[in-house]
């Protein structure tokens, strides 16, 4: 498993934009596109934004993100929680995924 700590937020931003802007937000108060905003995500359970109309599968996973659950999502989605509507394919490269994560731990609070 990758060094989730090494990545690098700035190359997670990048990543944001290009992968994940078209369907989420990340600001406070931010609206949900295809998917919920992200604001506050870590710490939070899975499928618990009233406002946001999740898949069944992500309101029962029943986990809380943090970076260990989040990297292992965004590897494969679909994997992780069977049943999600989510489309986006994943991101298949250890370091992608800790830089990403790195960004969002620092823009989400």
């Amino acid at each position: 498993m990758c060094d989730i700590s090494s990545g690098d937020p700035s190359k997670g931003a990048v990543l944001f934009r290009q992968r994940c802007a078209g369907c989420h937000t990340i600001e406070r108060n931010g609206h949900h596109i295809a998917g919920p905003n992200l604001f506050d995500l870590f710490s939070r359970k899975t499928g618990q934004i009233p406002e946001f109309h999740y898949s069944t599968a992500n309101r029962e996973k029943g986990i809380i993100w943090s970076d260990e659950t989040l990297f292992i999502y965004l590897e494969d989605p679909k994997k992780y929680i069977p049943g999600t509507t989510m489309v986006f394919p994943g991101l298949k490269k250890p370091q992608q995924r800790a830089d990403l994560i790195q960004y969002l731990k620092s823009a989400t609070k």
